[in-house]
């Protein structure tokens, strides 16, 4: 129940409630004319206060963040269970805190050095008490939410709450609001919650198929049979990265043994080098060799007789001598060029032997670097190997996305009917919540209206749980606010009596516009009756010249009308004290 609505600003000025019907009213003043409106008076804003301090989110629209408010703390006192009286404190230049006096938290009650005064909270922290404290909401459960249920018991004109009974607010996702709605009436909200589930599949599934049919973004998703292709290939480098990872051996002083293995590389190189400079000489030696031979020269002794010419002795003798000479110069050739020859030769053993030696170690060395390698490497190989994991979990997931992208629409049509099979059976085995659900709203209705047909029609839909108040109308504005009314009474009583939710209910003057004002009489009236016998709490802002209206049709508002009494006044007649 809540007791009273404050702020530290001296101008505001406080509200006040007490348990059964409480009506705020808006008074127009003497001097107003017919149309000056009183939409400033602070009816709307009483609520909108309230929904703050009972955790609502703020944005840059919201009332709270008007610079004129924003560093005001409002205060709203209530009743909290397990009888304690709670102050709940906030403001709108922090809106991401709460004050709550005592600290209601579990736990901090039974504390030995349990500090006295007001403690700040979360705003997060503070939604999750009063889902759990005034709706008994699980920790774990699914889909419903204190906020969106407040809503319902607390509608508000800024977020089109009064357009339709089952919605609180405009664009409400239908599986949303049934599934908020079928806890407060006591069905399987969890069960309801499938349908939800179900949307948001069919919402994914719309959203893949956009980005598939978009040439960038196609590309990023791909098909089901790219993409096995392709994990298929990054699994099997993705082994081998495993593989040379955990056979790698870490060789000690790595670089060492790498620089020698390279010296002796360029060492085998140069003896090729060299070994292919001195075959060719030896080649060239060899032929030398085989052309330096005696000169013939007995073909002159012939030549001569034949010119008839007869040589002397000492001219034959000096011939002897220069051939004596020549043969000891072609001996002396040879001997050098055998010796040339040999020397090349033994050269050439012995760098074929050094080759050998060295191509031994070389190979010594280029097993040790095969089998592992320095520090660094292998941390290169397992930088390499974890982008490969990531790289395969990055296809994993892209092959589920375009799993979800090509199921057929067929398999969400089957889980709809089953959802909706599900939902069906258990609302036959429900029966008794429905009853009380529907009866309760045709009381109210008929409170109203007399003998017309009313019910509450619960059904499991294709696409939600489909809940829909009903009252036999002309369909005129007036009924279908009515119906509103009727319909929150309704879950408010049921949710309060079964402990699904609080014990107050609260509307805004804007669901009475267009009522009959037959009809607002018996709403007022079956409004006390019914907090009066739930022990429950209804809070109501009116503009005084509708409840005159009543007044004349015999309501009599003076047990209900609570402080402050609000006026147009440009000055200091609304909520606030002051006009911004």
């Amino acid at each position: 129940m809540l007791h009273q609505l404050s702020a530290d600003d001296p101008r505001f000025k406080t509200a006040s409630f007490t348990g059964g019907m409480n009506l705020i009213v808006a008074e127009k003043r003497t001097s107003s004319t017919e149309t000056d409106s009183r939409n400033s008076a602070g009816k709307s804003s009483l609520i909108e206060l309230i929904h703050f301090l009972l955790g609502a989110r703020v944005d840059k629209r919201s009332l709270v963040s008007d610079k004129n408010l924003r560093n005001v703390n409002f205060y709203l006192k209530m009743d909290w269970p397990d009888d304690c009286v709670l102050t709940v404190g906030r403001r709108g230049s922090r809106s991401n805190f709460v004050q709550l006096d005592p600290d209601i938290r579990p736990g901090r009650q039974e504390e030995m050095f349990r500090v006295e005064g007001p403690t700040e909270v979360p705003l997060d922290e503070w939604n999750r008490l009063i889902e759990r404290n005034l709706f008994g909401v699980r920790a774990d459960a699914s889909g419903v939410s204190g906020r969106t249920m407040l809503s319902f018991l607390m509608r508000r004109a800024s977020a089109h709450g009064f357009n339709q009974a089952t919605e609180s607010f405009s664009k409400q996702r239908k599986s949303d609001s049934a599934t908020n709605l079928a806890y407060l009436l006591g069905l399987d909200y969890e069960l309801a919650d499938g349908y939800r589930k179900l949307a948001a599949q069919k919402a994914t599934r719309t959203q893949l198929l956009k980005a598939v049919n978009d040439p960038v973004w196609g590309r990023i998703v791909g098909s089901t049979a790219d993409l096995r292709g392709q994990i298929t290939l990054a699994e099997a480098q993705l082994r081998r990265l495993e593989d040379q990872t955990a056979d790698f051996q870490v060789v000690p002083e790595y670089e060492r043994v790498k620089q020698e293995a390279d010296a002796l590389a360029r060492r085998v190189k140069q003896l090729a080098q060299e070994d292919t400079i001195d075959q060719s000489n030896l080649e060239e030696l060899q032929q030398a060799v085989t052309e330096a031979s005696d000169v013939a020269v007995d073909y002159m002794e012939s030549t001569y007789r034949e010119l008839g010419i007869l040589l002397g002795d000492q001219v034959r003798r000096r011939f002897d001598d220069v051939q004596t000479f020549h043969q000891s110069v072609v001996r002396n050739r040879r001997v050098f060029l055998e010796d040339e020859i040999e020397t090349l030769t033994a050269r050439l053993a012995e760098r074929r032997d050094e080759r050998a030696r060295l191509g031994e170690q070389q190979a010594q060395l280029l097993r040790t670097l095969n089998e592992g390698g320095a520090l660094e490497a292998l941390t290169a190989l397992q930088q390499a190997l974890a982008r490969e994991r990531a790289n395969v979990e990055a296809l994993r997931h892209r092959y589920e996305a375009a799993q979800a992208l090509e199921a057929s629409a067929r398999q969400i049509t089957s889980q709809r009917l089953q959802q909706q099979q599900a939902v069906a059976t258990d609302l036959n085995e429900r029966r008794g919540q429905q009853a009380e659900a529907t009866l309760l709203f045709s009381r109210f209705a008929r409170e109203l209206y007399g003998e017309r047909e009313a019910y509450l029609r619960i059904e499991a839909g294709r696409e939600n749980l489909q809940i829909t108040p009903f009252i036999r109308s002309d369909n005129s504005r007036g009924i279908g606010n009515m119906v509103i009314f009727c319909f929150d009474l309704a879950i408010a009583v049921l949710a309060h009596r079964h402990g699904r939710g609080p014990d107050f209910l609260v509307h805004d003057s804007h669901l009475f516009d267009g009522v009959d004002e037959r009809q607002l009489v018996k709403a007022f009236a079956l409004a006390a009756e019914v907090s009066a016998e739930e022990g429950m709490q209804y809070i109501a802002t009116i503009n005084s010249d509708d409840l005159a209206k009543a007044v004349r049709l015999g309501f009599d508002d003076s047990p209900y009308v609570r402080e402050p009494r609000l006026t147009d006044d440009l000055e200091d007649g609304g909520l606030f004290g002051f006009r911004f």
